[in-house]
């Protein structure tokens, strides 16, 4: 299956974390053990009426889409708690990468914001990230 969208955040620290994003609508999700954040909690964009045809032609590197995601109840609350399990497991695996998957819906919005706010955070202390965005380019589901 061909990567959409793999990006290796620039950085001098070697690659210790992967964080794939993906909709569990597409029946495909990433192999492997992982951390798992799931990201369904949050408000979905495209169900929103006031900002489903915007919402619809984009996705979650989208400042604006990004902004609505991290606006929603719960989202820090989300991120925080899965950052603070991913430095965990990475002082527990000197030696190993640790994997992370954020689900959502489509893999479009909500999973992909969470999943770039964990390599921001992660990479602020020092970690090396490279995020792949599995279902970005995959049409809305539902």
């Amino acid at each position: 299956m061909p990567l959409t969208a793999l990006r290796t955040q620039p950085t001098a620290a070697l690659i210790r974390t992967v964080i794939t994003s993906y909709g569990d609508g597409h029946h495909d999700a990433p192999l492997g053990s992982a951390l798992l954040v799931d990201a369904r909690p949050l408000r979905n964009p495209p169900e929103d009426p006031a900002v489903r045809e915007r919402m619809l032609r984009t996705n979650g590197l989208a400042p604006h889409v990004r902004g609505y995601v991290l606006a929603t109840p719960g989202a820090e609350r989300l991120i925080e708690r899965s950052f603070r399990r991913a430095l965990a497991l990475l002082a527990l695996s000197d030696q190993h990468r640790v994997d992370i998957h954020v689900l959502c819906g489509g893999g479009r919005h909500r999973s992909v914001v969470v999943a770039e706010e964990l390599a921001a955070r992660l990479q602020a202390v020092g970690y090396g990230v490279e995020t792949e965005h599995r279902h970005i380019d995959r049409p809305v589901l539902g």
